[in-house]
């Protein structure tokens, strides 16, 4: 029996080609590929500028670095997000600051935004677009612009999302940067693997040179002139080390992967969507579940599909539905455990009862199988077993 997991990648004899063409003909590494891919991606979402890295989790330590986040200050985010959000103030030796969810939205809460930029005086807000949905950041850019604080979009879950003006994600009109994450279980695969938009050159820049050692082959102007030239022309080995960087280089080969994925993304959108709105048919009239974000079918992803359950009411446990769903080879997650429950963030003086609504959410909340490949006879299964358990 087949096991139907919450989410996984497709990947098809075009990506394999894709691949197998970069390993018999082309640089493995810091080749033209990562270049088209990540001109691709600008392209796709209108941004002006586009950096690919080995994770977004890498890609949000780069973002950090490059907005000029620096110890002691403050940098706002929501709970019910991966720890890699608030984990990149910290690499700065910056404080994060939590900010509660809107319960419709499961996204950070606007009128709670604005009284934390205010009271922390908060060097960067960090705005997790949840399961695929754009938060209010129409909102969020304006509450920025009254503070001076500084917008880093985490759209991990969000490439092919739409804001709520029907513009794409990451074209950066309401931020400075915003990131996308190429884990297998996200819009498009890479492996592993990140991107970077932004409409400013010298960010830009300053990414590069994060990404790979503090090294910019291309754009810097070079500060050893007498090491850099012989004759007036420029030595052809000449390269400079202009600040502490990282290597943070992604391939060649989950590049070419990329590009093939992202062709196929719009489909991949659409099959989601549409999976999303059987769940939603079959599941509303159910009492003691309820999907979210069913109003917002037309401007998210569907990176995942949530349930909040009122267990208490349905007489099972979470625990014991997931290991009874597991019985049927039915695999599901929770996204997440609020990053102020993590107990690196308590022994650090975090408590999640401050943010109400995150912990009612994630005492509810399962995701439960949204991907390309589930078939009609699987979500059929799939809604079946979840209805016969909680109804």
């Amino acid at each position: 029996m087949s096991k139907i997991f919450y989410g996984r990648h497709h990947i098809d004899d075009d990506d394999i080609a894709a691949v197998t063409e970069i390993l018999k003909n082309h640089s493995l590494t810091q080749g033209h590929t990562v270049d088209l891919f990540e001109q691709e991606v600008a392209d796709f979402v209108g941004a002006k500028y586009a950096v690919a890295m080995s994770s977004w989790t890498a890609g949000l330590h780069m973002a950090c670095l490059a907005a000029g986040i620096s110890p002691n200050d403050k940098v706002i985010t929501s709970p019910i997000t991966f720890v890699a959000s608030s984990n990149a103030a910290l690499y700065c030796g910056a404080e994060p600051v939590f900010v509660d969810i809107n319960p419709e939205t499961v996204n950070i809460d606007s009128e709670l935004l604005k009284i934390s930029v205010k009271e922390n005086n908060a060097k960067a807000i960090i705005p997790v677009h949840y399961a695929g949905l754009s938060c209010n950041m129409d909102e969020i850019f304006a509450i920025s612009q009254d503070s001076g604080s500084i917008v880093i979009e985490d759209a991990a879950h969000a490439l092919g999302a739409r804001y709520h003006d029907g513009s794409m994600v990451g074209n950066c009109k309401y931020s400075l940067m915003t990131g996308f994450s190429f884990h297998p279980v996200k819009s498009i695969a890479c492996g592993e693997g990140g991107m970077i938009t932004t409409n400013d050159k010298n960010i830009y820049n300053k990414l590069l040179r994060l990404r790979s050692h503090g090294i910019n082959k291309n754009d810097d102007t070079l500060s050893n002139l007498d090491l850099a030239y012989t004759k007036n022309l420029l030595n052809p080995w000449y390269y400079e080390m202009q600040e502490l960087g990282y290597n943070y280089r992604i391939t060649d080969i989950q590049c070419a992967l990329g590009r093939s994925q992202l062709k196929k993304l719009p489909k991949f959108l659409e099959k989601r969507k549409h999976l999303a709105k059987i769940y939603d048919e079959a599941f509303a009239d159910l009492r003691n579940a309820k999907p979210i974000h069913i109003n917002y079918r037309n401007f998210s992803s569907h990176h995942l599909y949530v349930l909040k359950i009122d267990f208490e009411a349905s007489g099972l446990s979470r625990a014991e539905l997931m290991h009874a769903l597991q019985e049927e080879n039915i695999f599901t997650q929770v996204h997440y455990i609020p990053v102020t429950s993590h107990h690196y963030y308590k022994q650090l003086g975090y408590d999640t009862a401050n943010y109400p609504n995150a912990l009612k959410f994630y005492d509810q909340a399962l995701s439960i199988p949204l991907y390309y490949d589930l078939t009609n006879a699987d979500q059929e299964k799939v809604i079946n077993i979840i209805r016969r358990f909680i109804s």
